[in-house]
């Protein structure tokens, strides 16, 4: 037979005496896995005759039922009216048994649901736990593919660093966001004569090939352009200025350079306005700087660059030399017309904190490296 046709109470008593055929037992099985409400609605019967049973009441709650709802059926259509009914001694006992095995019934079935609940509950972590697997495997195939990119572009880099040995290094930083920018001319050309080939190598660890544009040897001042085309140091406008006056006796100024292959950041004052010697396009500077600083910013706290750093002192007097900006802006005014610098005059840097704008900086300061001859 199929279990769908037959009346949930049969099919419960049946299932209770043991007289329900194995097949339909299995139909059975599989519908109270499928159907919620009539899993509900079965346990509800199984449950209730169960407490009939055992009180011995069964037969006598199945007949009171048959008896009221015949009665109602039969009983005429009455005005809707609030009625006092009197109840017999045997309808009171008949009513509290019915009271008796409803209160049972409700507990034997919260009981007996309450290991379906904890396998819903149970299945409902289950799956939790499976989706934050899945997730996690989300996240190890991101990582994965990440790890695989860094990997292209790590290769990439290295194809375009040069195989030769490195013969100088320095720091630069950018006069334009489309590839000019200025160092030190010692870097690029010391006793020996010029490198072989300049390469600029950015925050992220690029190489760029770069070309010198003009020079200043008296000043120290190399500009030099990236030969990419389309380069860019960094998004949006430069984030510092080039005022062209020298700054006062006792300005607070910081740096950012490449001694080694990190940035590293430091800090002082201008001890003279003066360099070396008296020379009047210099600053003396109260300043830790070494090696590979050479061609750094020398930035005030508006984030005005004030000039460069290009050489150190004696062990003794532990000074510092900077040339002023107003070399470097001497120097682009002889380039022709066609490669002509208009150099930013607003310091977008100016109101931020120092972690800030080193921040912004980091984008448009390099390591520039000079390679031998073959």
């Amino acid at each position: 037979m199929s279990i769908n046709k037959v009346n949930i109470w049969e099919l419960a008593e049946s299932y209770l005496a043991g007289s329900l055929p194995q097949q339909d037992v299995a139909q059975l099985n599989d519908r109270l896995k499928t159907d919620a409400v009539f899993a509900a609605e079965f346990n509800d019967a199984v449950n209730l005759i169960r407490a009939a049973t055992d009180s011995g009441k069964h037969k006598r709650f199945r007949s009171m039922v048959q008896d009221i709802s015949m009665q109602q059926k039969d009983a005429p259509k009455a005005e809707k009216k609030a009625r006092h009914i009197l109840l017999t001694p045997q309808l009171w006992r008949t009513a509290a048994v019915a009271a008796t095995v409803a209160i049972f019934t409700s507990t034997v079935t919260f009981w007996s649901l309450k290991p379906s609940l904890n396998k819903t509950e149970s299945k409902y972590n289950r799956i939790s736990r499976e989706v934050t697997g899945l997730k996690a495997e989300q996240a190890r195939q991101l990582a994965r593919q990440k790890q695989l990119e860094q990997d292209l572009a790590d290769q990439a880099k290295k194809s375009l660093q040069p195989t030769s040995d490195v013969k100088t290094t320095g720091t630069g930083f950018a006069l334009t966001n489309n590839g000019y920018f200025v160092t030190a001319y010692h870097v690029i050309h010391d006793e020996n004569g010029y490198g072989d080939s300049v390469y600029i190598q950015n925050s992220n660890g690029q190489y760029f090939k770069a070309s010198l544009v003009t020079f200043d040897a008296d000043a120290d001042v190399a500009i030099m352009k990236v030969n990419k085309g389309g380069f860019r140091f960094g998004k949006g406008e430069l984030p510092y200025s080039f005022p062209q006056s020298k700054a006062g006796l006792g300005t607070h100024i910081f740096t950012l350079g490449y001694p080694s292959e990190d940035i590293t950041y430091s800090e002082g004052y201008i001890s003279s306005r003066n360099g070396y010697d008296g020379n009047a396009m210099q600053y003396t500077l109260e300043l830790p700087a070494g090696h590979g600083q050479s061609g750094s910013p020398l930035i005030d706290n508006k984030g005005n660059i004030l000039g460069l750093l290009t050489a150190v002192g004696s062990q003794l007097e532990e000074k510092t030399y900077a040339v002023s900006t107003k070399a470097i802006v001497s120097l682009l005014h002889k380039l022709p017309d066609e490669k002509k610098v208009k150099l930013p005059k607003t310091a977008h840097i100016a109101r931020m904190s120092r972690e800030e704008q080193i921040e912004k900086m980091e984008a448009y300061t390099v390591s520039v490296k000079v390679y031998k001859k073959n």
